[in-house]
């Protein structure tokens, strides 16, 4: 790939992130969702209003795509403080840490995406500082090291993690106040489609609202991203109003099938049916005969394939079930041992 290859893909990323920073809600009042961590989170600021103090430490934990950054910016907006923002694989040594807690001040909001992917010593340096509210700055090695107190302004850190398991309990328990997102239901991402079709100043039939969100896996990332495509499929191919024809014709042409399930899906299933008789077949093996890093086959395809009763997880490996044979249209084995999603 050459320098202008480089820049173009660069802009192109550039042009996506505003278009989805475009679409998020400023307010808690115009999130569409998650009304239980809407009403919990709502009680939390109104009551840091009351007692004019900083919020507690919030933990966003969830699949991603459903609005944990979000919610992050939403915390700063209703507290009226700044937004920090960093995130886990970025603070890989506690000088990193110390770096930013230092430029903080009084009322920030330190958004931390992926906090389950902290350096270890960043973590220890984290515990102290939402406990606190100090750091302890090493100068100096060996012998004549010397750690020098740092008095830090009230805070609030928001973590944002796809995997709360990998949390430290250390870390966990210092969060006064931990949410977890949901996916959404096809009634609920309708609504998002429809004001993202409206922010986009794009006109759009309720049946083809409808068809979006339930080709969007329950994530109104996913919604969104596929309702740009299908804006630009009707600008280009008619006069820019969406209806139900153009919307399942964009979804076919970005290989979208009514199930939601997208090229990968489909790679993984034909992959465990086609190659393996159903499975089982461990992740490292499945991963390299669909040709993706084994991360990107469990966060990013599997999860839905498993939710859905496409695959399941054995002892032994993945496993196809039998709904899966069936949507690729394949005739499923004659077995006692085929596994009914």
């Amino acid at each position: 790939m050459d320098e202008n290859e480089r820049l173009v893909g660069s802009e192109a990323g550039d042009i996506e992130r505003a278009a989805e920073a475009a679409l998020r809600p400023k307010r808690l009042s115009d999130f569409i969702g998650q009304q239980t961590v809407r009403a919990q989170l709502d009680l939390v600021l109104a009551a840091a209003h009351r007692r004019e103090k900083t919020p507690d430490h919030i933990l966003l934990a969830g699949p991603p795509g459903l609005g944990k950054t979000t919610l992050a910016m939403i915390v700063a907006n209703e507290m009226g403080s700044s937004l920090r923002l960093t995130s886990g694989p970025a603070i890989q040594h506690a000088g990193d840490l110390a770096s930013i807690l230092s430029g903080l001040q009084e009322g920030d909001i330190l958004f931390i995406d992926e906090i389950h992917r902290l350096a270890r010593t960043a973590e220890e340096m984290l515990y102290l500082a939402m406990e606190d509210f100090r750091v302890d700055i090493i100068v100096g090695k060996g012998p004549g090291a010397t750690s020098i107190p740092l008095t830090l302004p009230q805070f609030t850190v928001v973590g944002a993690t796809t995997r709360s398991g990998l949390l430290p309990a250390p870390l966990r328990d210092r969060f006064g106040f931990t949410a977890h997102l949901e996916y959404y239901e096809p009634a609920e991402l309708e609504l998002v489609v429809a004001r993202s079709a409206k922010l986009l100043g794009a006109t759009m039939d309720a049946e083809a609202g409808a068809e979006i969100a339930s080709r969007s896996r329950g994530t109104p990332r996913i919604a969104n991203r596929l309702l740009r495509r299908v804006l630009d499929y009707s600008q280009v191919h008619g006069d820019g109003h969406i209806d139900l024809a153009s919307a399942r014709a964009a979804l076919e042409l970005f290989e979208v099938d009514p199930q939601g399930l997208d090229r990968l899906d489909r790679a993984v299933l034909e992959t465990l049916i086609k190659r393996f008789g159903g499975g089982p077949v461990g992740l490292a093996t499945l991963a390299v005969t669909v040709g993706e890093e084994p991360e990107t086959v469990e966060i990013v395809a599997e999860p839905y394939l498993v939710r859905e009763g496409f695959m399941i997880r054995t002892p032994r490996g993945r496993a196809a079930t039998l709904q899966a044979w069936e949507h690729l249209g394949l005739k499923p084995p004659q077995s006692d041992t085929l596994f009914d999603g």
